[in-house]
């Protein structure tokens, strides 16, 4: 059975915080050895719609979408799915387009875009997947919490660099089976091996300057 290296959770120059392009992405991961990426830029699926016709590996399409209660992302995409929505309409949309449901850093202490505990007990239902390792989490005690929820609900736990320059690719990755499709995805990934480290705090000062960058 062959392995894959998969970073879940990866943005680009099509995120209004990120800088990097999708060369660079596609050079960092043939760098490293990171054979297959999820591209969840912040509020459009095009960069990643794109990537697919330029990377030698696999790319799931995929969109961190923002609610009024946080983010929710959408994976196996075939659009983009428009912020400012409810929670119920953003899942409607993603099921729609025959997508997966994926929780990005659940419990984060410092991220104001993270959906808190009760509404996503009120979601357990409707979710396919839960990052339980985000790099750019910088409390162990918040990936506790999520390794605990997919635990108690049976869901499959993903890990995501979250990087938004070109060196945070591979922080964090699953070694999982290889798959072919969306179902095929979810089968993989619960056999899948977490692993990874912890970006440094300072790298937000990236995204900051990206984000100021950009609206001036």
């Amino acid at each position: 059975m062959k392995l894959i290296k998969a970073d879940l959770h990866i943005h680009t120059n099509y995120s209004m915080d990120c800088n990097t392009s999708l060369e660079q992405v596609i050079n960092r991961c043939l760098k490293i050895g990171i054979n297959c990426i999820a591209i969840a830029d912040h509020g459009t699926a095009e960069g990643a719609l794109k990537a697919q016709s330029l990377t030698p590996f696999t790319v799931i399409v995929a969109e961190e979408i923002l609610t009024p209660h946080g983010e929710i992302m959408g994976m196996f995409l075939k659009d983009t799915i428009p912020s400012g929505l409810s929670v119920e309409q953003t899942i409607s949309r993603i099921r729609a387009q025959g997508g997966l449901v994926c929780i990005p850093h659940p419990f984060d202490t410092f991220r104001r875009s993270a959906l808190d505990g009760r509404i996503l007990e009120e979601l357990a239902e409707q979710i396919d997947i839960i990052e339980v390792f985000n790099s750019r989490s910088p409390l162990s005690s918040d990936s506790t919490k999520a390794l605990m929820f997919v635990q108690k609900h049976s869901i499959p736990g993903s890990a995501g660099s979250d990087a938004h320059t070109p060196h945070e690719i591979g922080n964090a990755y699953v070694e999982m089976p290889e798959f072919n499709g969306k179902d095929d995805f979810l089968q993989a990934l619960a056999k899948g091996n977490i692993l990874g480290r912890r970006t440094i705090p300072l790298v937000h000062f990236a995204s900051a300057w990206a984000r100021l960058r950009k609206r001036f």
